[in-house]
């Protein structure tokens, strides 16, 4: 059927479920090394310019973001739903303490494990870049959990297009898992938008 959104809001941050929002919608969380693009995405996704915080400081982000976006469905404009979208913190910054790093362990666990209408995370990794032990040990996390998510590759447009497969193709190979399971998108040119969208709807709908 397909979905647009149109409108979004930032409900609130959190670190322990006890402070997480209760809410009867879904969940779709957003996850990735720092600086990877997270904020922009999901920016581009709302169609806002700033409603998810970007920053050139790695690590910005430390708490859970909750979003709550309304949606309607393209075919008929009467029917709407919602759904929560979740930034969640980035990893992968070298300037933290090891106190900090167990700490983010723990808050990401604690989502993963205690948030019942958690549907599937969106898995963020920069399409320029090998992906590295932290971006596997997180797809590893997921599939502990039984949570599905999606990869995708940000700042495609900052690579030639004739050099894209290529890119893919070693991200696919790291991941074990075939070249058409990782989207490639540029949230600056709005490519590769849709498709994370619709992957957003088959799990919500």
């Amino acid at each position: 059927m397909g979905i647009r959104i149109v409108e979004s809001s930032f409900l609130k941050s959190a670190v322990n479920p006890k402070d997480y929002p209760s809410s009867e919608f879904a969940d779709i969380a957003f996850v990735g090394k720092s600086n990877v693009g997270k904020s922009s995405l999901l920016n581009s996704i709302l169609g806002r310019k700033s409603i998810a915080k970007t920053s050139g400081k790695p690590g910005k982000t430390r708490l859970v973001n909750f979003f709550l976006v309304r949606f309607k469905h393209s075919e008929n404009d009467e029917l709407e739903g919602f759904v929560n979208f979740i930034d969640l913190p980035g990893y992968g910054y070298a300037k933290v303490s090891k106190g900090e790093r167990e700490s983010w362990k723990k808050m990401m666990r604690s989502y993963f494990g205690e948030r019942v209408q958690l549907r599937g995370v969106i898995l963020l990794v920069d399409i320029r870049h090998k992906a590295d032990e932290k971006d596997l040990v997180m797809a590893q996390m997921l599939e502990e959990y039984n949570i599905p998510y999606l990869i995708t590759a940000t700042k495609s447009d900052k690579i030639p297009v004739t050099k894209a497969k290529g890119y893919l193709d070693e991200l696919a190979k790291r991941f074990n898992i075939d070249r058409g399971s990782i989207t490639a998108v540029s949230s600056l040119k709005k490519k590769g938008i849709e498709r994370v969208i619709g992957w957003i709807e088959s799990l919500i709908l």
